[in-house]
């Protein structure tokens, strides 16, 4: 009901949160409760920070109408009767602020989606229902060729998020050999994300060539890691999701809040921060706005160069063995086949 409804103030303008009360993330031993209006209200207060990862991005919305809960699934191709759901085009009846931009599906299809320009865009989003902003690798003035190359590190079996920070400080040596700088950030869960920003003159499969030939680099120089696509070949390894470069493939944003209990955040750290994290639970919704305004942003300089993708792809040139996509890609060139190989030998 409209009386239900509170006003909160993003960035000059006023946005109305519907049922403020909604419980998102219920407590728990270490954390209170999180409302609706406590999302929104997060949001602005790490302005800052959301929108250096997110401004002019497309952006697919992770919405969470009915809160977090234990038990509770996101809906999938396979099954859309889940309690949570991906927004990727845009929804009818936004404010006037609210924009969009055009992007091309892998199938070819074209789709209107969100466009975070300012605060008062994320915080409405809250108000649909959403906690986590998933945003292209690309800027709507070309939404074909990403300014940002992401490495996600992400522990497998046994392999713990310690293993991640380990390797997470390996492939930073690699990129400043390459003289690329680059910047790191928590996942919200057990990973650790690995971004750097390019000039937007490649391609999505140049990139995510880049993307395979720096796993393989990784995977050359320590131990623990493994670019197996198929999930019964990796062992217990940090896997380096190289697909997550690929066209519609996108990665929670820093400061995104995640589906987990206490409302955890995917944190930007600094280098030596990383290495002191033991706990990526500590950043949550409750403790990221204060630090925020303390420290300011760990990512505050990483537009201030777009690297030259060229010394990773000469590394892909070295050894252009193509991988596989993922599985709601259509058959691309080159690719080999798109089957598990426990299958493949039964086959």
């Amino acid at each position: 009901m409209a009386s239900d409804a509170v006003e909160i103030e993003a960035g000059g303008r006023t946005v109305r949160v519907s049922s403020p009360t909604r419980v998102i993330y219920e407590e728990t031993e270490l954390s209170p409760e999180v409302t609706k209006l406590m999302v929104a209200q997060y949001y602005v207060a790490v302005e800052d920070g959301l929108l250096r990862a997110l401004r002019n991005r497309p952006v697919a919305l992770e919405r969470w109408p009915k809160g977090v809960r234990e038990g509770m699934e996101m809906s999938t191709r396979a099954d859309s009767h889940g309690d949570a759901f991906y927004q990727k085009r845009m929804m009818r009846g936004a404010p006037s602020y609210v924009e969009s931009t055009r992007v091309l599906f892998p199938s070819g299809r074209p789709a209107d989606e969100l466009c975070v320009t300012e605060v008062a865009v994320a915080a409405w989003a809250a108000h649909m229902g959403a906690i986590t902003f998933h945003p292209w690798p690309t800027r709507r003035a070309d939404n074909d060729r990403p300014d940002e190359l992401r490495i996600d590190l992400d522990p497998f079996g046994s392999a713990t998020f310690a293993d991640a920070v380990r390797v997470a400080d390996v492939a930073r040596e690699l990129f400043a050999e390459l003289g690329v700088r680059a910047f790191a950030k928590t996942s919200g869960k057990r990973g650790v994300h690995v971004y750097a920003r390019i000039e937007p003159r490649w391609t999505f499969t140049d990139v995510r060539h880049a993307a395979i030939a720096f796993a393989r680099a990784l995977e050359g120089r320590t131990e623990g890691v493994t670019t197996k696509w198929w999930k019964e070949e990796r062992g217990d390894n940090v896997f380096v999701d190289f697909n997550q470069n690929c066209r519609d493939r996108t990665i929670a944003s820093a400061y995104s809040l995640r589906p987990a209990p206490g409302a955890t955040v995917s944190m930007p750290v600094t280098w030596d921060e990383l290495r002191g994290v033991t706990d990526p639970c500590d950043f949550t919704l409750h403790t990221v706005p204060a630090r925020l305004a303390a420290d300011g942003d760990a990512w505050a300089e990483i537009d201030d160069v777009h690297h030259s993708l060229e010394p990773l792809l000469e590394l892909w040139a070295a050894d252009p063995t193509e991988m596989p996509y993922p599985p709601e890609y259509p058959k691309m060139p080159g690719e080999p086949k798109r089957v598990q190989p426990s299958k493949a030998k039964k086959g």
